[in-house]
């Protein structure tokens, strides 16, 4: 569970009403706008600290964040848990070294996927796969906002946990 002083910070500065396409394609009456939040230095170390708080409670050789909403987070996150990070690519460069993981690692690490929001787990189980395919292991993701439309049971279709810092409904609640 986030702190309550997060939750205020996110539904203040991230919830926004209106009509949004989302990535996975769905329609919405509302989106929740991180990268708006995280550009504030206090809530991103608010973030940091509580993605800190549940890393501490799993066994883990690296975190990685999915490109480009999960960066800011995914630094933050390293910074206050001392441990190295990879970034994850939503698409293969063509150009330079053609990565679509930045950061070093060796098969068989232990990975947890940080990602801003999730809403199908489209982009995390795209990244975990990825992140397979090299050797690593990847069996927990851990979200800022899950908005509750799927993400949990898709990735635990691929054997992964999500472990969410808030739910959408709890955003709902607050006045």
């Amino acid at each position: 569970m986030s702190s309550e002083k997060l939750r205020k910070q996110i539904k203040e500065r991230a919830f926004e009403k209106g009509e949004f396409i989302l990535a996975s394609g769905r329609k919405s009456n509302y989106y929740i706008n991180i990268k708006n939040a995280y550009t504030e230095p206090e809530v991103l170390r608010n973030i940091a600290k509580d993605i800190a708080e549940k890393l501490s409670e799993i066994e883990y050789n690296l975190i990685a964040g999915v490109a480009v909403g999960a960066v800011p987070i995914v630094t933050a996150v390293a910074l206050e848990v001392n441990k190295p990070f990879l970034i994850v690519r939503k698409e293969r460069k063509n150009y330079g070294t053609g990565m679509n993981i930045e950061g070093e690692f060796s098969k068989g690490e232990r990975v947890v996927v940080l990602e801003d929001v999730t809403t199908t787990g489209g982009s995390v189980i795209k990244a975990i796969k990825e992140l397979r395919e090299k050797g690593l292991e990847c069996s927990t993701a851990i979200v800022v906002v899950d908005r509750e439309e799927g993400a949990g049971e898709n990735l635990k279709k691929e054997e992964v946990k999500l472990i969410s810092l808030m739910e959408v409904n709890e955003l709902m609640r607050m006045r």
